[in-house]
C-alpha cells in the first residue's frame, strides 16, 4: 500500500508522485498486492515552454497535459502475493509440512512422482530423524521427503535398491535445495531474491514457499539483510549519510562469450528525513524512507537526497568590482531541500550544484556595483554585520545582504530548495590595482590604528589617574572608619571599666554590711545565751574559760594590767553585780 508525501509541497502538480512514508516496497510492475495496477501520476520533463511563460518551476508546475499511465505502477508493496506457478505452494499458517503435503498432492494429480515418502518410522534401528527436521532421500534422481521423526531402517533391500539416504535438514532452515525441490523461508528482516525456471526474478520477505521445478530450476540468488546493506551512500560534500544500497547479480551464460553477471535487484535502505528519486523513461517518482527493492529493469535509481538542513562554505570564482578589481569570495550557505523532484527535473544531482551556479551569477551582478574601497572596509558581510547608514558604501553592503539574499532565496525555490542563510565570510583581492590599493589602504589603516592606539593610551592614562584618585579616596575613608572604630572602642572600654568598678564596690559594701550584721547578730545571740546562765558556778567557770583563752592567746608569762580607773572598775563591779542579780532573778522566775 502506498502513501503520498505531502510535506513541504513535495508532491506538486506535474512533478510526479511521492511514496514518502512507505517502509516496505517493491519497485516492479509485475507484482501487485491486489492484482490490479496502481494509477499514478508521473512527471515527464519537457523542454518547450509557451511564449511569455517563464522557464521555471512555476511553469513546470502548470503542466498538466501529460497523460496518466494506469497500465503500470512504479511502486507496490514488497510483501506481495506470490504469482501462480506450476508446482509452487506458498507456506501458510500450517507451516512447511502442510505446504509439502499440498505440493505432493499437486504432483499426484499431475501424474508425477510422489514427493512425500510412505515409509513409517520405527524405534529400534535405522537412520534417525529428530523432531524439527526433514529426512532427504534420493530416489533415482527424484526427491523423497520424510516428515515424521523416528528411525528408518535400510531394509528390505528392494526398497533401497534405487534409493540413497542424503541426511536431514531443519524445518526452520532459510533455504533447502534438494534434487529440484526448493524451500525458502525468510523472516521479517530478510528478503530472498529468487529466479524461477523462466529466469523471472521475484522478491519475497516475511514469507516462504516450496516449489518443485520440472523444467529448469529455482535459483536463490541472495538472502539480503534489509537493515544492514553493505554499500553506504554519503554526500561527497557534506558527508551526510543518505542511505545504503545493495545490488544482487545473477550469472548468465551468453553464447560463446562465457558467463556474465547482470544486476537483477537493487535494495535500498533510506533513513528517516531522506528520500530517493526513481526514474523510468521520462517519469520520476519520489520514494520515502524505509526498505525498498528495485526489480524492474526499466526503473533506475536517479539519486538519494536528504531533506534535513545542510551548511557549507563555498569558494567563488573571481568577480570584478566596479573599478575592475578582481575579488574571490568565500560564501557560507545554509539550505534545506524540500522538493527533490524539482531539483531532479533541472538535472542537478545535489542541491549544492544548483546553489553554486546561482550564487556565482547573483554575486557577480551585485559585486559589479561595489567599489574596492567600500568592500575592503568589511572583513565579513552577513546578516550580523550591520551599518548605521552613515557610511556612503553602506547602501552597497545592504544591497549585498538583502538583494543577494532575496534573489538567492527566490532562485533556490525554483529548485525546491529553501535558502536559510547566506553570508560572505572572507574575500581575497587580486591584481596590481588590488596590490597598490592594498598598500594605500594598509597605510591608511595603519594611521587609523596609530591614532586609535594614541587615543587608547590617553584613555588608559586618564583611567589610571582616576583609579589612583579613587584608591586614595577609598584609603582615606578606610582610615576614618578605623579612627572611628578605635575611638568607639576606647569609650566603650572606659564605660565598661567604670561599670565594673561600681558593681564591685556595691558588691563589696553589701558583703561588708551583711558580714557586720551577721557578727552583730552572733554577739547578740551569745550575749543573750550568756545572760540566760543563772548558775553562779557556771558563770565563774565561764570567766575562768575566758581567762584560760586569754592566757593561751598571749602566753603564760603575760601580765594583764587593768587600764581602767578606779571609778571605772567600780562601775564594772557594780554592773557585774547588777547583771548577776538580774540573772538570778530571771533564773528564779524560770524555775517557778
Amino acid at each position: 500500500m502506498t502513501s503520498n508525501y505531502d510535506g513541504n509541497g513535495a508532491q506538486f502538480e506535474g512533478m510526479g508522485r511521492s511514496n514518502y512514508g512507505d517502509t516496505n516496497t517493491v519497485v516492479n510492475d509485475m507484482m501487485s498486492n491486489s492484482g490490479q495496477p496502481h494509477s499514478k501520476e508521473h512527471f515527464k520533463p519537457t523542454g518547450n515552454t509557451s511564449k511569455g511563460q517563464p522557464s521555471s518551476s512555476k511553469a513546470i508546475a502548470k503542466q498538466r497535459d501529460h497523460p496518466e499511465i494506469p497500465e503500470s505502477s512504479f511502486i507496490t508493496q514488497m510483501d506481495t502475493k506470490l504469482a501462480e506457478r506450476p508446482f509452487f505452494v506458498p507456506i501458510g499458517e500450517g507451516g512447511l509440512v502442510v505446504a509439502l503435503e499440498r505440493l505432493d498432492q499437486q504432483l499426484q494429480e499431475a501424474d508425477r512422482v510422489r514427493l512425500l515418502s510412505k515409509k513409517s518410522p520405527v524405534t529400534w534401528a535405522g537412520s534417525e530423524i529428530a523432531p524439527g527436521n526433514l529426512g532427504l532421500i534420493n530416489h533415482g534422481g527424484n526427491p523423497k521427503i520424510l516428515t515424521r521423526p523416528g528411525r528408518y531402517p535400510g531394509f528390505p533391500l528392494r526398497n533401497w535398491w534405487a534409493r540413497s539416504w542424503c541426511g536431514t535438514k531443519g524445518l526452520s532452515d532459510t533455504v533447502i535445495e534438494f534434487q529440484g525441490l526448493t524451500i525458502v523461508q525468510v523472516s521479517q528482516n530478510q528478503a530472498a531474491v529468487i529466479s524461477d525456471p523462466r529466469n523471472q526474478v521475484f522478491v519475497i520477505t516475511n514469507a516462504g514457499f516450496v516449489a518443485y521445478a520440472i523444467e529448469g530450476t529455482y535459483d536463490i540468488l541472495s538472502i539480503v539483510d534489509q537493515t544492514h546493506l553493505p554499500t553506504i551512500v554519503k554526500d561527497r560534500l557534506t558527508g551526510i549519510t543518505l542511505g545504503s544500497t545493495h545490488e544482487v547479480k545473477m550469472t548468465s551464460r551468453v553464447g560463446n562469450a562465457g558467463q556474465k553477471d547482470y544486476v537483477v535487484a537493487t535494495f535500498l535502505n533510506i533513513p528517516a528525513s531522506n528520500c530517493a528519486i526513481l526514474q523510468r523513461g521520462n517519469d520520476l517518482e519520489l520514494l520515502g524512507a524505509g526498505q525498498s527493492v528495485i526489480t524492474n529493469p526499466n526503473v533506475t535509481l536517479r539519486g538519494l537526497y536528504t531533506l534535513g538542513e545542510n551548511q557549507l562554505e563555498m569558494p567563488t570564482k573571481d568577480i570584478f568590482t566596479r573599478d575592475q578589481v578582481p575579488v574571490s569570495l568565500t560564501i557560507y550557505l545554509k539550505w534545506q531541500l524540500t522538493e527533490p523532484l524539482k531539483l531532479a527535473t533541472h538535472g542537478y544531482s545535489t542541491p549544492y550544484e544548483a546553489l553554486r551556479d546561482k550564487t556565482q551569477s547573483i554575486l557577480t551582478q551585485v559585486i559589479a556595483h561595489l567599489d574596492y574601497s567600500s568592500m575592503v572596509k568589511q572583513r565579513s558581510l552577513g546578516p550580523d554585520n550591520m551599518d548605521d547608514g552613515s557610511d556612503p558604501s553602506s547602501a552597497f553592503l545592504d544591497a549585498l545582504r538583502t538583494r543577494a539574499m532575496d534573489e538567492m532565496h527566490e532562485a533556490a525555490l525554483e529548485y525546491g530548495i529553501v535558502l536559510k542563510d547566506l553570508a560572505v565570510i572572507d574575500r581575497q583581492f587580486k591584481g596590481e590595482i588590488a596590490a597598490t590599493m592594498d598598500r594605500l589602504t594598509t597605510r591608511a589603516l595603519q594611521a587609523q590604528v596609530e591614532a586609535a592606539n594614541i587615543d587608547r593610551e590617553n584613555s588608559n592614562k586618564v583611567k589610571a589617574e582616576e583609579g589612583t584618585l579613587l584608591v586614595t579616596r577609598i584609603k582615606a575613608q578606610q582610615a576614618n572608619t578605623q579612627a572611628d572604630a578605635e575611638a568607639y572602642r576606647v569609650v566603650a572600654g572606659a564605660k565598661a571599666q567604670a561599670e565594673k568598678t561600681r558593681i564591685e564596690s556595691e558588691a563589696q559594701g553589701a558583703a561588708t554590711r551583711i558580714q557586720a550584721e551577721a557578727e552583730a547578730e552572733a554577739v547578740r545571740i551569745k550575749a543573750l545565751a550568756d545572760a540566760n546562765v543563772v548558775d553562779q558556778f557556771a558563770r565563774e567557770m565561764e570567766l575562768r574559760r575566758i581567762e584560760i583563752a586569754r592566757v593561751r592567746a598571749y602566753g603564760s608569762k603575760a601580765v594583764f594590767v587593768p587600764s581602767e580607773t578606779m571609778g571605772a572598775q567600780m562601775g564594772s563591779a557594780m554592773a557585774l553585780g547588777m547583771a548577776a542579780s538580774m540573772g538570778a532573778a530571771n533564773g528564779a522566775a524560770a524555775s517557778k
